[in-house]
């Protein structure tokens, strides 16, 4: 297990393949990571689908009627970097608008370059990437994976 170096920007996202430690990058995206551990401290992600799922480009949760329609309400400016959409990146997912991003997230398997600029970077995984890879493909997934809980280290 990797050493977390501050509890405060560390999600433990536990899903039915097991645990995915999450460092949070205040310094690229500080409202969406604020929004993200605000949203985490109410159990909003618990138990909620992984929705989209594309071999090797990424794995997409954080809707609550577990189509990609939904969010929880609240719109985040964009807050995009030149951080690199690599394996492991977790950024937020959108519609056509930039400032559209809620609640729905993704994690990529691979390198995806091409997201680079367009959507808000707000973490790594940074230990259980082995876990993410088991998450069951589709798009709509069949029998989708979920999120078991999703915390702030600090908060447990």
């Amino acid at each position: 297990m990797t050493e977390i170096k501050n509890p405060e920007d560390t999600l433990i996202l536990e899903t039915n393949h097991g645990t995915v430690t999450i460092e949070l990058r205040p310094d690229l995206a500080p409202k969406h990571v604020a929004r993200i551990k605000e949203l985490a401290g109410q159990n909003f992600y618990d138990g909620l689908k992984f929705h989209r799922v594309i071999d090797g480009f990424m794995a997409q949760t954080g809707c609550p009627d577990g189509r990609g329609t939904g969010g929880s309400g609240q719109n985040l400016d964009a807050e995009f970097s030149p951080e690199p959409h690599v394996r492991g990146t977790c950024s937020m997912a959108r519609a056509q608008d930039p400032n559209s991003a809620d609640s729905q997230f993704f994690i990529c398997f691979d390198d995806a370059r091409f997201l680079d600029g367009q959507y808000t970077v707000w973490g790594k995984v940074i230990d259980g990437m082995e876990c993410v890879d088991k998450i069951k493909r589709g798009e709509p997934v069949q029998d989708p994976d979920q999120i078991v809980s999703m915390r702030v280290v600090s908060d447990t």
